[in-house]
């Protein structure tokens, strides 16, 4: 049996940014997961949260915390990823000035949440959208 957290993230919402990674660590932290478990998925919820704020029209983070993982799904409304292969290099960013000067947009979201993760998988298409899943074991 699995529980299900849910949350939903606005466009351009910098002053909220951050909130929703912080409720699921707060759960995670009170159900008694493992620090290092709990680092990668504050890592992994932060980056997808930043970059619906950043790059999306919105979208939503659901989490579903299973026995043996938990399971992130995330997906916004647009506009979509053209290159997803040049998107995952270190470093690259479309981010746009105003969320540079406030410090984020370096082009680490997507490899960082591949990187924490046990299982990656990102599907987008140009006009539409982009769907994250990450799964990390423990």
């Amino acid at each position: 049996m699995a529980m299900r957290l849910n949350y939903r993230v606005e466009k351009d919402d910098f002053s909220r940014a951050g909130e929703a990674s912080s409720k699921i660590k707060k759960v995670l932290r009170q159900l008694g997961i493992d620090a290092n478990i709990l680092r990668r998925l504050a890592i992994a919820t932060y980056e997808a949260e930043i970059n619906l704020v950043i790059h999306s029209d919105g979208g939503g983070i659901e989490v579903f915390i299973k026995p043996d993982c938990v399971e992130l799904y995330v997906e916004d409304c647009g506009p979509g990823i053209e290159n997803v292969e040049l998107a995952m290099t270190q470093g690259y960013s479309t981010a746009d000035t105003a969320a540079r000067e406030m410090g984020f947009g370096a082009g680490m979201g997507l490899p960082n949440m591949e990187k924490v993760s046990d299982d990656f998988i990102i599907e987008s298409q140009v006009g539409e959208g982009t769907n994250i899943k990450m799964v990390i074991y423990y």
